[in-house]
């Protein structure tokens, strides 16, 4: 399938802070969880890409936002494709037990951000999408499900921004170089 030049996909960026190290017995059904949570995104009507650390099978030996906070960096089609799998699938299951795994959140810990098809988030640019949101709350450029904007909305977000912004948040939709982990 060939995207048009304003084509545009939803990345996310889903942080959290773990309770247990990794390798505790009590974070088990968690990670026995990882494989087939990851398949059925992968699977998943909309999915476009997640990270996944090299040589990996997924994102959890990465620590970018602290030795012990994990991360989940997707692309999708569309919001709606992201909520189903989010919120319809067996991740949902995780969602419901993850007060067993992971801190209560004092902050933003999900962030939404439209990105140009084909463009592949990198992890710096995500939390920089997600200290936009803490700092600024919701907005065309970093938001929630409960806060959601269109694409629409986002690229005339960009267009009004003054020259100096607007230079930055293009800088931060380049397409990431090949050599990225992230990618």
């Amino acid at each position: 399938m060939t995207a048009s030049a304003h084509a545009t996909h939803l990345a996310q960026l889903n942080v959290a802070t773990l309770l247990h190290p990794f390798d505790d017995p009590r974070m088990a059904p968690f990670v026995e969880m990882l494989d087939p949570v990851n398949a059925a995104a992968d699977g998943a009507p909309g999915f476009v890409w997640r990270l996944v650390e090299e040589g990996a099978a997924d994102a959890t030996g990465l620590r970018p936002a602290g030795e012990d906070v994990v991360v989940n960096l997707s692309v999708w089609q569309t919001q709606e494709a992201l909520w189903d799998f989010s919120y319809r699938s067996g991740h949902l299951e995780v969602m419901r037990r993850r007060r067993e795994w992971f801190e209560r959140h004092v902050q933003a810990h999900l962030v939404l951000w439209w990105v140009p098809a084909g463009h592949r988030p990198t992890v710096a640019e995500a939390l920089e999408r997600l200290a936009d949101l803490r700092v600024h709350g919701p907005s065309p450029r970093a938001f929630t499900f409960a806060s959601a904007y269109t694409a629409a909305e986002a690229a005339q977000h960009l267009q009004a921004l003054p020259p100096a912004q607007s230079e930055r948040s293009a800088r931060t939709t380049e397409p990431a170089p090949s050599g990225d982990t992230a990618a």
